[in-house]
């Protein structure tokens, strides 16, 4: 597949550079370039683009967003920031972006994120392949896109929010709070000040000689007594629903 992409950042050198690691990519057929948001939505309404490669830190309208008037186009092309901060990756995960890239860019790296955006101008349109919501997270010094869906559970660590998966765990720079509040439509209850929880995953509410506990995966997690009513209450309310399915 042949990609017409769209290179967005206000500094020149940042710019020629990127335009030329998407030329250099077999699956690019052409690079149109921005200097600033205002530019790219000009081209943007001559031109129809597969992807839309975003700076965040941009003078006047900045590529958050830009995003975000991006998303409510008719047909939106795919949103790949291309940052040099990772302070941007919760409110990327909002928005859906398909690929969250750290700077200084790599040939490799960026191919991935083409690789990404070719999948999805390949798939079915959304009415029938509904988005899978995701969320950047570090892995081995590349940004990887983690489906939300494998989250299983979310630990406070500090200003931070570590991550748990059935087969890893991931640090992320977000509030539990932040999570708890954007996530809740997900299924995920707080069950503690410092854990959240995927409530369909929960197999078990337990009264130890310590206080509640839950189960998830197999792993045991405290339930503080501000949070036992409300999660009994959810948890009777979906085996309910369950039942009468």
């Amino acid at each position: 597949m042949s990609l017409v992409v769209l290179a967005v950042d206000d500094e020149p050198p940042a710019l020629d550079e990127l335009a030329y690691l998407l030329n250099a990519d077999g699956r690019v057929a052409h690079v149109h370039r921005a200097g600033d948001a205002t530019e790219a939505l000009r081209v943007l309404r001559d031109t129809e683009v597969d992807a839309v490669f975003l700076d965040i830190r941009m003078p006047g309208l900045d590529g958050m967003e830009l995003a975000r008037i991006l998303r409510r186009f008719a047909q939106p092309p795919a949103i790949v920031f291309v940052t040099a901060y990772d302070d941007g990756a919760v409110d990327a995960f909002d928005l859906g972006v398909t690929d969250y890239v750290r700077k200084p860019v790599r040939a490799e790296r960026l191919g991935e994120s083409l690789r990404r955006v070719a999948g999805l101008r390949a798939a079915p349109s959304p009415a029938t392949a509904p988005d899978e919501p995701a969320i950047p997270v570090e892995l081995a010094g590349t940004t990887k896109m983690l489906p939300r869906s494998s989250v299983r559970w979310v630990e406070a660590q500090g200003d931070y929010a570590r991550l748990h998966t059935g087969e890893a765990s991931h640090l992320v720079r977000v509030s539990l709070a932040t999570l708890a509040e954007r996530w809740a439509n997900a299924g995920f209850v707080r069950i503690h000040r410092s854990f959240l929880v995927q409530l369909r995953l929960v197999t078990e509410l337990r009264l130890t000689n310590s206080g509640y506990v839950v189960s998830v995966d197999g792993v045991e997690l405290p339930v503080s007594r501000r949070h036992t009513r409300d999660l009994k209450d959810r948890l009777i309310r979906a085996a309910k629903h369950d039942w009468t399915r």
